[in-house]
């Protein structure tokens, strides 16, 4: 059983943001909950713990003036997802953001994510 590390609460993402890898131009996931330091995706291959990745999520005008923003993200976790076998889970702490893109961010985590 994992032990919640966490300070700030996750909440449930209620908008479809794919992540891209910046680097390969690969899609990584989809975003499935979101906190002010991290995120977790939906993604259909494994991602083993303490990856680093510069991850480019796509914005749309209500959260930004710019079509996307890029953040450098390290997977905590992984898992499989209880309903689908084909899908895994996977936590990701930001660990380097620019300070207009954290702007942004805080914003996407306020408009899109819910309460759980």
């Amino acid at each position: 059983m994992m032990v919640e590390k966490r300070n700030l609460k996750r909440r449930a993402f209620s908008y479809y943001m794919q992540a891209v890898n910046n680097t390969t131009q690969q899609a990584v996931g989809y975003l499935s909950d979101i906190s002010p330091r991290g995120f977790r995706l939906d993604c259909k291959k494994q991602i083993a713990p303490d990856q680093q990745m510069e991850l480019r999520l796509d914005l749309t005008g209500d959260v930004a003036n710019k079509a996307f923003m890029v953040l450098m993200a390290r997977s905590k976790w992984c898992k499989s997802d209880e309903l689908d076998p084909f899908v895994y889970n996977i936590g990701f702490e930001i660990v380097d953001i620019a300070p207009d893109d954290a702007a942004i961010f805080k914003r996407i985590v306020e408009k899109y994510g819910t309460g759980q």
